[in-house]
């Protein structure tokens, strides 16, 4: 079974550009699948008041083919992030998370889309609500380095 990847704070923070853009593309592809399938319950809704309307056929499948593709542009940069190694918590406020080993411990730092630096951490079973400010120990956690055999 191989180890699961851990990051220090310096290479978290190293990362970070090439996740603000994967994030920025999933968060703006959520928000345009929220847009289109609010315009389709709105049709629908004015398809039932009406008891029947004319409907603009090419224009409803262009929007469930944008919801499609917004969905795919979803799941190819989730797909990304989670190759590199972090974990994607929250797509609403944009959160993610690095496993980080400490003194044998794995922890996670956590970052949220909007702040310039990770400044936070939490353990695997606290979450967001049990955010902690990095301090000295969280900040010095060296590599895990294998050592050869």
């Amino acid at each position: 079974m191989s180890k699961k990847k851990t990051f220090t704070l310096e290479e978290a923070h190293n990362l970070l550009p090439i996740l603000k853009s994967l994030l920025k593309k999933a968060m703006e592809a959520r928000q345009r699948v929220r847009q289109n399938e609010k315009a389709a319950r709105d049709l629908k809704h004015r398809i039932l008041l009406s008891g029947g309307l004319l409907v603009d056929v090419a224009a409803a499948a262009r929007n469930r083919a944008e919801v499609v593709k917004a969905c795919q542009e979803i799941k190819d940069a989730a797909a990304e992030i989670n190759a590199i190694g972090v974990q994607v918590k929250d797509l609403e406020i944009g959160l993610l998370d690095f496993p980080c080993l400490v003194e044998d411990e794995i922890v996670l730092l956590c970052w949220k889309h909007g702040e310039e630096r990770i400044t936070h951490w939490h353990g695997l079973d606290e979450g967001f609500a049990g955010r902690k400010p990095i301090d000295q120990r969280i900040a010095n956690a060296k590599k895990n380095r294998q050592k050869p055999s």
